[in-house]
């Protein structure tokens, strides 16, 4: 035999004999020359175990996420809490200040009313001190009488340009004047025409005490002639 041949034989029954120890080795390794079996086969314990740990994690898993709304809940319960809360603050303090600006707007109107009412109470008192004077030595036409009494009334002579209008359309400044269809006399057209007795009890001839009464009237009732003349104009009365 050449040695070539030879080598390759001796190559050939170190193989054989390397397989022949391999597959000797792993049949050593199964108890007793028995078929191996799968690990999950052979250890049941263990599969239990396994599925054990698997169906807690999945209770704690689920745990957490019921834990994580109920806390997504309470967070959003709490906020809305907190914007009621605040919304009915701000209402109570809007309701708040409407109440302090109204009783602010009451005071004010009471003390003008006041100021105004005593202000018109000291020029009525004034004008009934120096009333008789007035109806029994004033002289002149009805208008020029009423022009000499704009100051004892606190008007300025202006106020003619609007008291002569409004007596003239109600009674053409006459003494005598009278409304047969209600009963109003004199210049102011007082109604009844006895209200002007209490300015002097020659209310039915004399003119200063038809035009002294109708001032007080004027002032009592309006403030101003020129202010019962508006109203004369968009009412047709005074």
């Amino acid at each position: 035999m050449s040695g070539k041949r030879r080598r390759v034989s001796i190559l050939a029954t170190a193989g054989v004999l390397s397989v022949v120890t391999a597959v000797s080795a792993a049949a050593a390794t199964i108890p007793g020359g028995a078929p191996a079996k799968s690990s999950a086969a052979s250890h049941p314990a263990s599969v239990a175990n396994m599925a054990a740990m698997s169906m807690a994690q999945v209770n704690l898993d689920a745990q957490k996420t019921r834990a994580a709304a109920a806390a997504v809940q309470a967070r959003e319960a709490q906020a809305a809490k907190a914007a009621a809360a605040k919304q009915a603050a701000t209402l109570r303090a809007h309701l708040i200040h409407e109440r302090r600006v109204a009783a602010a707007k009451a005071a004010a109107a009471a003390k003008a009313a006041a100021e105004k009412a005593a202000a018109q109470a000291k020029a009525s008192s004034s004008a009934s001190s120096s009333g008789s004077t007035a109806s029994t030595s004033a002289s002149g036409s009805p208008e020029q009488i009423a022009q000499s009494m704009l100051a004892q009334f606190g008007w300025s002579s202006s106020q003619y340009s609007c008291l002569y209008p409004l007596w003239e359309q109600e009674s053409n400044w006459s003494v005598s004047a009278y409304n047969a269809s209600t009963g109003a006399t004199g210049i102011p057209q007082a109604l009844p025409g006895s209200k002007m007795a209490s300015a002097g009890s020659d209310w039915q001839t004399n003119a200063a005490t038809q035009i002294k009464w109708g001032l007080e009237y004027i002032q009592s009732t309006y403030g101003s002639p020129c202010a019962a003349w508006s109203h004369e104009q968009a009412d047709g009365w005074y």
